[in-house]
């Protein structure tokens, strides 16, 4: 059993030390509120990557809370704020239900260079630990290292892949893996997929017909559509998400590399901002460093 909270004390550290630190700081010696403190706080919340939209809203609804409170003081709006943060984060759960259709289908999409073959690997192994059967699709027929990339991650993982030779047909990727997961007995089918933006138009076609082919085959297929994004690119994340979004159907979004950055307000941007939840983070380089995302550790990491 991984110890999480160990993990996301580790994961949060940068996050932590820049954020708690400044709201230590704005707190220290405040014995009444103030104009000032709202201002300083959102401030500190859009340099954390939450959004100024969604900043100016949880700061308002903090004011009409404490407007609610007779004798209020600064602490109030820390802990507010932290309940409303673990209220909008509102935990999505990861793991399928016991009654789940197999194989799980999960279709996972993103950028190049986010980190989405190695959140396939840990994936992979995440489910292989709870006594799933994994197989991967290599359905990133496009980029030259892609394929062997995945099968280094899969035999770290203990997974088998699928694979067609460099340029083949994506979606004819999906199709055969999705049968021989059938013919396996297999789990848990993860398929990756190629993240080409400059190719937009291009890039939503090629989901969209995964997605059919996969459907065909098995009914509500695929289960879930996660989304990796770095945490690093801060609001560029949000923007790659919404194009991601068109293509259509995500599920759940894979934070890559939280660990590397202070500003982990980006999990609640992309929220509040698209509605999807974040479902899994990335805390680490180790195959066990893929862990459920955690609205209250997370808010524990950002106010202490």
């Amino acid at each position: 059993m991984f110890n999480y909270r160990q993990k996301w004390e580790k994961g949060l550290e940068k996050t932590r030390k820049g954020f708690l630190g400044r709201i230590a700081e704005l707190f220290k010696g405040k014995e009444t509120l103030d104009q000032g403190l709202f201002d300083d706080l959102e401030g500190i919340l859009l340099e954390a990557d939450v959004g100024s939209e969604y900043a100016a809203r949880l700061i308002g609804e903090v004011r009409t809370e404490l407007r609610k409170k007779a004798g209020a003081v600064p602490d109030d709006v820390r802990t507010l704020l932290k309940g409303k943060i673990v209220d909008a984060l509102a935990d999505p759960g990861v793991l399928p239900p016991a009654d789940s259709p197999k194989p799980l289908v999960i279709l996972v999409t993103g950028v190049n260079g986010t980190g989405k073959t190695t959140s396939i690997g840990k994936l992979a192994h995440r489910y292989r630990e709870e006594g799933e059967k994994v197989l991967l699709a290599a359905a990133d027929t496009f980029r030259a290292a892609a394929v062997e990339q995945l099968e280094i991650w899969a035999r770290r993982a203990g997974a088998d892949v699928i694979k067609q030779p460099h340029g083949a047909d994506p979606a004819a990727v999906a199709f055969d893996a999705l049968d021989a997961a059938l013919a396996r007995g297999v789990d848990v089918l993860i398929v990756d997929t190629a993240g080409r933006l400059h190719t937009k138009a291009n890039l939503m076609e090629e989901l969209k017909k995964i997605r059919r082919i996969l459907g065909k085959k098995i009914t509500g297929a695929p289960h879930e559509v996660l989304l990796v994004i770095d945490a690093v690119t801060g609001q560029n994340g949000l923007n790659q998400a919404r194009l991601f979004q068109e293509a259509g159907g995500m599920t759940g979004i894979v934070l890559t590399k939280l660990d590397g950055t202070a500003k982990g307000g980006i999990v609640l941007a992309i929220r509040q901002a698209l509605g999807i939840p974040v479902k899994w983070v990335g805390v680490g380089e180790g195959l066990d460093d893929l862990i459920p995302f955690d609205p209250q550790a997370f808010a524990e990491g950002m106010f202490g």
